[in-house]
Protein backbone atom coordinates (compact mmCIF):
# COMPACT_ATOMS: atom_id res chain seq x y z
CA UNK A 1 0.00 0.00 0.00
CA UNK A 2 1.64 3.13 -1.22
CA UNK A 3 -0.58 6.01 -0.39
CA UNK A 4 -3.85 6.63 1.74
CA UNK A 5 -6.16 5.67 -1.10
CA UNK A 6 -4.58 2.32 -0.99
CA UNK A 7 -4.60 1.47 2.13
CA UNK A 8 -8.27 3.05 2.31
CA UNK A 9 -9.58 0.95 -0.12
CA UNK A 10 -7.51 -2.50 1.15
CA UNK A 11 -9.09 -1.38 4.43
CA UNK A 12 -12.48 -0.90 3.52
CA UNK A 13 -13.26 -3.95 1.50
CA UNK A 14 -15.81 -6.11 3.30
CA UNK A 15 -15.17 -9.70 3.83
CA UNK A 16 -18.06 -12.32 2.20
CA UNK A 17 -19.10 -13.08 5.44
CA UNK A 18 -20.02 -9.09 5.63
CA UNK A 19 -21.58 -9.24 1.93
CA UNK A 20 -23.83 -11.99 3.65
CA UNK A 21 -24.81 -10.26 6.39
CA UNK A 22 -25.19 -6.57 4.60
CA UNK A 23 -28.14 -8.51 3.14
CA UNK A 24 -30.48 -9.11 6.13
CA UNK A 25 -29.58 -5.59 7.51
CA UNK A 26 -32.09 -3.07 8.32
CA UNK A 27 -33.05 -0.42 5.22
CA UNK A 28 -31.79 2.43 7.74
CA UNK A 29 -28.28 2.37 9.61
CA UNK A 30 -27.34 5.21 12.28
CA UNK A 31 -23.78 5.61 13.28
CA UNK A 32 -23.25 7.46 15.98
CA UNK A 33 -19.15 8.93 16.50
CA UNK A 34 -18.32 8.63 12.13
CA UNK A 35 -16.23 10.85 12.41
CA UNK A 36 -13.68 9.47 14.50
CA UNK A 37 -10.72 7.08 13.56
CA UNK A 38 -12.73 3.80 12.98
CA UNK A 39 -15.55 5.60 11.89
CA UNK A 40 -15.19 6.70 8.20
CA UNK A 41 -13.83 3.04 6.93
CA UNK A 42 -16.47 1.27 8.88
CA UNK A 43 -19.47 2.88 7.03
CA UNK A 44 -17.28 2.62 4.09
CA UNK A 45 -17.00 -0.58 4.31
CA UNK A 46 -20.67 -1.26 5.18
CA UNK A 47 -21.67 0.90 2.30
CA UNK A 48 -18.96 -1.58 0.30
CA UNK A 49 -20.94 -4.41 1.52
CA UNK A 50 -24.33 -3.45 0.97
CA UNK A 51 -24.14 -2.27 -2.65
CA UNK A 52 -22.26 -6.45 -3.09
CA UNK A 53 -25.12 -7.74 -1.83
CA UNK A 54 -28.01 -5.46 -4.03
CA UNK A 55 -28.71 -3.51 -0.98
CA UNK A 56 -29.43 0.03 -0.53
CA UNK A 57 -28.91 0.69 2.83
CA UNK A 58 -29.42 4.03 4.27
CA UNK A 59 -26.25 4.89 5.88
CA UNK A 60 -26.48 8.01 8.15
CA UNK A 61 -23.00 8.75 9.56
CA UNK A 62 -23.53 11.33 12.22
CA UNK A 63 -20.75 13.04 14.35
CA UNK A 64 -19.35 17.04 14.43
CA UNK A 65 -17.05 16.40 11.56
CA UNK A 66 -14.49 18.60 12.15
CA UNK A 67 -12.21 16.92 9.59
CA UNK A 68 -13.95 17.90 6.51
CA UNK A 69 -12.39 15.31 4.76
CA UNK A 70 -13.83 12.77 6.36
CA UNK A 71 -16.79 14.18 5.48
CA UNK A 72 -16.43 14.27 2.13
CA UNK A 73 -14.39 10.67 1.55
CA UNK A 74 -18.29 9.18 2.87
CA UNK A 75 -20.23 11.47 0.94
CA UNK A 76 -18.33 9.82 -1.97
CA UNK A 77 -19.75 6.78 -1.29
CA UNK A 78 -23.46 7.71 -0.68
CA UNK A 79 -23.20 7.84 2.87
CA UNK A 80 -25.68 10.82 4.55
CA UNK A 81 -23.83 13.21 6.92
CA UNK A 82 -25.52 14.86 9.53
CA UNK A 83 -22.96 17.31 11.55
CA UNK A 84 -24.47 17.29 15.51
CA UNK A 85 -22.85 17.71 18.92
CA UNK A 86 -23.99 14.44 20.36
CA UNK A 87 -23.69 16.32 23.67
CA UNK A 88 -26.51 18.53 22.73
CA UNK A 89 -29.12 17.21 23.76
CA UNK A 90 -31.12 19.44 21.43
CA UNK A 91 -29.16 17.38 18.20
CA UNK A 92 -31.15 14.23 19.09
CA UNK A 93 -34.41 15.60 17.53
CA UNK A 94 -33.31 15.84 14.22
CA UNK A 95 -31.45 12.36 13.91
CA UNK A 96 -33.63 9.72 11.70
CA UNK A 97 -35.01 6.46 13.39
CA UNK A 98 -33.21 3.48 12.95
CA UNK A 99 -33.64 -0.08 14.33
CA UNK A 100 -29.92 -0.61 14.27
CA UNK A 101 -27.63 2.01 15.74
CA UNK A 102 -23.45 1.78 15.95
CA UNK A 103 -22.04 3.70 18.20
CA UNK A 104 -18.61 4.44 18.46
CA UNK A 105 -18.49 7.64 20.44
CA UNK A 106 -16.06 7.96 23.35
CA UNK A 107 -13.41 9.90 24.92
CA UNK A 108 -9.83 8.59 26.26
CA UNK A 109 -6.90 11.50 26.01
CA UNK A 110 -7.44 14.70 27.77
CA UNK A 111 -8.96 12.54 30.62
CA UNK A 112 -6.09 13.66 33.44
CA UNK A 113 -6.56 17.39 33.25
CA UNK A 114 -10.40 16.83 32.38
CA UNK A 115 -11.99 14.26 33.47
CA UNK A 116 -15.52 15.93 33.72
CA UNK A 117 -15.67 15.77 29.90
CA UNK A 118 -14.11 12.53 29.90
CA UNK A 119 -17.02 11.33 32.16
CA UNK A 120 -19.65 13.39 30.39
CA UNK A 121 -18.71 11.95 26.33
CA UNK A 122 -18.49 8.38 27.53
CA UNK A 123 -21.87 8.38 30.35
CA UNK A 124 -24.53 11.20 29.63
CA UNK A 125 -23.86 10.99 25.14
CA UNK A 126 -25.29 7.34 25.29
CA UNK A 127 -28.24 8.06 28.18
CA UNK A 128 -29.50 10.51 25.54
CA UNK A 129 -28.38 8.11 22.61
CA UNK A 130 -30.38 5.18 24.25
CA UNK A 131 -33.52 7.38 25.25
CA UNK A 132 -34.11 8.37 21.55
CA UNK A 133 -33.25 5.05 20.27
CA UNK A 134 -35.29 3.05 22.82
CA UNK A 135 -36.03 0.11 20.40
CA UNK A 136 -32.90 -0.10 18.75
CA UNK A 137 -30.01 -2.74 18.50
CA UNK A 138 -27.00 -1.43 19.43
CA UNK A 139 -23.49 -2.35 18.39
CA UNK A 140 -21.65 -0.18 20.94
CA UNK A 141 -17.76 0.36 21.19
CA UNK A 142 -16.05 -0.24 24.57
CA UNK A 143 -12.89 -1.13 25.58
CA UNK A 144 -10.66 -3.98 27.20
CA UNK A 145 -9.31 -0.94 29.79
CA UNK A 146 -12.45 -2.12 31.47
CA UNK A 147 -10.63 -5.36 32.86
CA UNK A 148 -7.70 -5.67 35.61
CA UNK A 149 -4.22 -6.17 34.16
CA UNK A 150 -3.48 -9.53 33.58
CA UNK A 151 -0.87 -12.00 32.64
CA UNK A 152 -0.23 -13.62 28.90
CA UNK A 153 -0.23 -17.30 30.51
CA UNK A 154 -3.70 -16.38 31.61
CA UNK A 155 -4.98 -15.96 27.42
CA UNK A 156 -6.26 -12.63 28.62
CA UNK A 157 -9.52 -11.57 30.07
CA UNK A 158 -13.02 -13.44 29.73
CA UNK A 159 -16.15 -10.83 29.45
CA UNK A 160 -17.51 -12.36 32.72
CA UNK A 161 -14.67 -11.92 34.41
CA UNK A 162 -15.38 -9.03 37.21
CA UNK A 163 -14.25 -5.40 36.29
CA UNK A 164 -11.72 -3.59 37.36
CA UNK A 165 -11.08 -0.47 35.85
CA UNK A 166 -7.88 1.74 36.79
CA UNK A 167 -8.25 5.28 36.31
CA UNK A 168 -11.26 8.03 35.27
CA UNK A 169 -11.04 7.07 31.71
CA UNK A 170 -11.86 3.37 31.96
CA UNK A 171 -14.16 4.05 34.94
CA UNK A 172 -16.20 6.03 32.93
CA UNK A 173 -15.74 3.15 30.60
CA UNK A 174 -17.25 0.74 32.84
CA UNK A 175 -20.26 3.76 33.07
CA UNK A 176 -20.83 3.91 29.85
CA UNK A 177 -21.29 -0.16 29.57
CA UNK A 178 -23.94 0.24 32.84
CA UNK A 179 -25.97 2.75 31.02
CA UNK A 180 -26.34 0.88 28.31
CA UNK A 181 -27.12 -2.11 30.49
CA UNK A 182 -29.56 -0.36 32.47
CA UNK A 183 -31.89 1.02 29.21
CA UNK A 184 -31.23 -2.95 27.96
CA UNK A 185 -32.51 -4.49 30.85
CA UNK A 186 -35.18 -1.83 31.85
CA UNK A 187 -36.97 -1.26 28.38
CA UNK A 188 -37.33 -5.40 27.91
CA UNK A 189 -34.83 -7.58 26.26
CA UNK A 190 -34.86 -7.75 22.49
CA UNK A 191 -34.25 -11.39 21.57
CA UNK A 192 -33.00 -13.26 18.25
CA UNK A 193 -31.82 -11.71 15.45
CA UNK A 194 -32.33 -8.77 13.18
CA UNK A 195 -33.42 -8.96 9.52
CA UNK A 196 -34.20 -6.16 7.06
CA UNK A 197 -37.20 -5.01 8.37
CA UNK A 198 -36.05 -4.75 11.85
CA UNK A 199 -37.80 -7.58 13.43
CA UNK A 200 -36.58 -10.30 15.35
CA UNK A 201 -36.73 -14.60 14.76
CA UNK A 202 -38.98 -13.87 18.24
CA UNK A 203 -41.46 -11.10 16.15
CA UNK A 204 -41.30 -7.51 16.90
CA UNK A 205 -38.55 -6.08 19.32
CA UNK A 206 -39.66 -4.68 22.48
CA UNK A 207 -37.14 -3.17 23.38
CA UNK A 208 -33.28 -1.65 23.56
CA UNK A 209 -30.62 -4.70 22.90
CA UNK A 210 -26.86 -4.05 22.93
CA UNK A 211 -23.02 -5.54 21.57
CA UNK A 212 -20.69 -4.26 24.15
CA UNK A 213 -18.02 -4.15 22.06
CA UNK A 214 -14.47 -4.69 24.34
CA UNK A 215 -11.80 -2.98 21.80
CA UNK A 216 -8.18 -3.18 22.05
CA UNK A 217 -6.28 -1.93 20.34
CA UNK A 218 -7.12 -1.47 16.25
CA UNK A 219 -3.99 -1.18 14.22
CA UNK A 220 -4.16 1.36 10.88
CA UNK A 221 -1.34 2.31 9.27
CA UNK A 222 -1.47 6.02 10.35
CA UNK A 223 -1.83 4.97 13.87
CA UNK A 224 -1.83 2.06 16.17
CA UNK A 225 0.43 0.38 18.72
CA UNK A 226 2.93 -0.89 16.28
CA UNK A 227 3.16 3.08 14.54
CA UNK A 228 3.95 3.78 18.04
CA UNK A 229 6.60 1.37 18.01
CA UNK A 230 7.92 2.01 14.76
CA UNK A 231 8.63 5.93 15.32
CA UNK A 232 10.48 5.27 18.30
CA UNK A 233 12.84 3.07 15.89
CA UNK A 234 12.68 5.53 12.83
CA UNK A 235 13.38 8.02 15.61
CA UNK A 236 16.43 6.21 16.90
CA UNK A 237 14.49 6.31 20.44
CA UNK A 238 14.30 3.62 22.82
CA UNK A 239 11.37 1.43 23.28
CA UNK A 240 9.68 1.49 26.67
CA UNK A 241 8.88 -2.60 27.79
CA UNK A 242 7.78 -1.86 30.94
CA UNK A 243 4.64 -2.79 29.94
CA UNK A 244 6.05 -5.91 27.53
CA UNK A 245 2.42 -7.44 26.36
CA UNK A 246 -0.22 -6.74 24.10
CA UNK A 247 -3.38 -7.63 21.76
CA UNK A 248 -4.07 -6.03 18.50
CA UNK A 249 -6.27 -6.27 15.44
CA UNK A 250 -6.44 -4.97 12.04
CA UNK A 251 -8.67 -1.81 11.57
CA UNK A 252 -10.15 -3.41 8.75
CA UNK A 253 -10.88 -7.01 10.58
CA UNK A 254 -12.30 -4.68 13.72
CA UNK A 255 -14.64 -2.77 11.23
CA UNK A 256 -15.81 -6.25 9.74
CA UNK A 257 -16.37 -8.26 13.16
CA UNK A 258 -17.99 -5.19 14.81
CA UNK A 259 -20.29 -4.34 11.69
CA UNK A 260 -21.42 -8.26 11.58
CA UNK A 261 -21.89 -8.41 15.18
CA UNK A 262 -24.98 -6.44 14.99
CA UNK A 263 -26.53 -10.03 14.13
CA UNK A 264 -25.52 -11.69 17.38
CA UNK A 265 -28.34 -12.50 19.80
CA UNK A 266 -27.48 -9.55 22.72
CA UNK A 267 -31.24 -10.38 24.67
CA UNK A 268 -30.82 -8.10 26.32
CA UNK A 269 -26.90 -7.64 26.56
CA UNK A 270 -23.70 -9.22 25.41
CA UNK A 271 -20.18 -8.37 26.23
CA UNK A 272 -17.87 -9.46 23.44
CA UNK A 273 -14.05 -9.08 23.03
CA UNK A 274 -12.43 -7.87 20.03
CA UNK A 275 -8.88 -8.04 18.71
CA UNK A 276 -6.58 -10.43 17.41
CA UNK A 277 -6.25 -13.98 18.42
CA UNK A 278 -2.16 -13.86 20.03
CA UNK A 279 -0.58 -12.29 23.18
CA UNK A 280 2.01 -10.47 21.48
CA UNK A 281 5.41 -8.94 23.27
CA UNK A 282 6.60 -5.96 22.80
CA UNK A 283 10.41 -6.97 23.22
CA UNK A 284 9.14 -9.63 20.17
CA UNK A 285 7.61 -7.09 17.59
CA UNK A 286 9.95 -3.82 18.07
CA UNK A 287 12.88 -6.40 17.19
CA UNK A 288 10.65 -7.77 14.19
CA UNK A 289 10.19 -3.86 13.03
CA UNK A 290 13.73 -2.82 13.65
CA UNK A 291 14.43 -5.80 11.30
CA UNK A 292 12.49 -4.88 8.57
CA UNK A 293 13.35 -1.36 8.35
CA UNK A 294 16.85 -2.14 8.89
CA UNK A 295 17.19 -0.24 11.84
CA UNK A 296 18.67 -1.09 15.11
CA UNK A 297 16.19 -1.29 18.36
CA UNK A 298 16.83 0.04 21.72
CA UNK A 299 14.88 -1.04 24.63
CA UNK A 300 13.93 0.40 28.12
CA UNK A 301 12.57 -0.50 31.06
CA UNK A 302 11.64 -3.17 33.47
CA UNK A 303 9.01 -5.92 32.23
CA UNK A 304 6.33 -6.38 34.57
CA UNK A 305 4.60 -9.59 34.49
CA UNK A 306 1.03 -8.29 33.82
CA UNK A 307 -0.96 -5.92 31.14
CA UNK A 308 -4.59 -5.35 29.78
CA UNK A 309 -4.87 -8.50 27.72
CA UNK A 310 -8.32 -10.01 26.15
CA UNK A 311 -9.40 -12.98 25.14
CA UNK A 312 -11.32 -13.51 21.80
CA UNK A 313 -12.42 -17.58 22.78
CA UNK A 314 -16.25 -15.71 22.51
CA UNK A 315 -15.51 -13.45 19.47
CA UNK A 316 -13.65 -16.65 17.77
CA UNK A 317 -16.58 -18.73 18.21
CA UNK A 318 -19.70 -16.64 17.25
CA UNK A 319 -17.54 -14.31 14.73
CA UNK A 320 -14.77 -16.26 13.59
CA UNK A 321 -11.00 -15.06 13.58
CA UNK A 322 -9.59 -12.00 12.00
CA UNK A 323 -8.36 -12.97 8.27
CA UNK A 324 -4.74 -10.09 9.06
CA UNK A 325 -2.03 -11.88 10.46
CA UNK A 326 0.41 -9.67 12.72
CA UNK A 327 3.38 -10.47 10.55
CA UNK A 328 1.24 -9.16 7.76
CA UNK A 329 0.81 -5.63 10.07
CA UNK A 330 4.37 -5.93 10.73
CA UNK A 331 5.66 -5.62 7.22
CA UNK A 332 2.87 -3.40 6.40
CA UNK A 333 4.03 -0.76 9.07
CA UNK A 334 7.76 -0.87 8.64
CA UNK A 335 7.02 -0.12 4.87
CA UNK A 336 4.92 2.81 5.90
CA UNK A 337 7.07 4.24 8.18
CA UNK A 338 9.99 3.78 6.09
CA UNK A 339 8.85 5.46 2.90
CA UNK A 340 7.32 8.15 5.16
CA UNK A 341 3.71 7.76 4.98
CA UNK A 342 1.00 9.66 6.67
CA UNK A 343 0.92 9.58 10.23
CA UNK A 344 -1.34 10.88 12.40
CA UNK A 345 0.04 11.79 15.64
CA UNK A 346 -2.17 10.13 17.70
CA UNK A 347 -0.39 7.76 19.85
CA UNK A 348 -2.46 4.87 22.19
CA UNK A 349 -0.57 5.29 24.74
CA UNK A 350 -0.65 1.17 25.46
CA UNK A 351 2.21 1.13 27.95
CA UNK A 352 -0.01 3.22 30.63
CA UNK A 353 -0.06 1.27 33.46
CA UNK A 354 -1.89 4.20 35.64
CA UNK A 355 -4.89 4.98 33.77
CA UNK A 356 -3.90 8.53 33.40
CA UNK A 357 -4.24 10.06 29.67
Amino acid sequence: MESDAELIDFMTNPSAGLVDAAARLPDQVVVLGAGGKMGPSLCIRLARAAELAGRSLDIVAVSRFSDASAREELERYGIRIIRADLLDASAYASLPDADLVYYLVGQKFGTASRPSATWSANTVIPTWACARYPRARFVALSTGNVYAMTTPESGGSLEDDALHPVGDYAASCVGRERVFEHFAHEGGARSGRLDSSGDADTGEPNGLSVILVRLNYAIDLRYGVLVDIARKIAAGEPVDITTDYFNCIWQGDANDLILRAAELDAAPVLPLNVTGPDVLRVRDVAEALGRAMGKPVALVGDEQPTALLSSTSRMNALLGRPQVSIDHMIRWTADWITRGGTAWGKPTHFETRDGRY
